[in-house]
């Protein structure tokens, strides 16, 4: 994943976020706070890691979409060290060239909050900066938010 700065251009015909991939909510409890989506959504997740019975990360398929909710351990974040907001929701934006959208937002003023971050041996990486304004951009490439395009 080279950086191509073509693609980050205001004249380009590829946008560098091509629509939100995945949204995760942190969790202290995630088996309790997955039961709680799967009443409160009427579905149950159709992934769970490493297992149902003590699972680290969930994620729900939701909508026309079939959108991606996540509940992922607390733990697994980065430290809010530096961040005044509260905890919530990172939204991820897909990037087809994760690491070039990274350095182009730090090139702008972004830091990084969360560093890049491959997620099993499937093909998705994450990443979070905070902008200029103390907000969370969170980001990832994302092979199946490719597949349902």
């Amino acid at each position: 994943m080279g950086t191509d700065l073509d693609t980050l251009s205001p004249m380009s015909t590829t946008p560098a976020l091509r629509g939100l991939a995945q949204v995760n909510i942190p969790a202290d409890d995630v088996a309790a706070t997955r039961d709680w989506y799967a009443q409160a959504l009427g579905v149950q997740p159709y992934f769970q890691q490493p297992d149902a019975g003590s699972p680290a990360y969930v994620e729900f398929r939701l909508g026309d979409r079939r959108d991606e909710l996540g509940i992922i351990d607390r733990r697994y974040l980065p430290s809010p060290e530096g961040h005044t907001g509260g905890g919530g929701i990172i939204a991820r934006w897909h990037a087809d060239d994760l690491e070039g959208m990274v350095a182009h937002l730090m090139s702008i003023g972004a830091t990084e909050h969360e560093p890049i971050t491959p997620r099993g041996d499937e093909g998705f990486v994450t990443a979070s900066m905070l902008d200029p304004f103390g907000n969370i951009l969170g980001l990832i490439h994302s092979p199946h938010f490719l597949e349902q395009l």
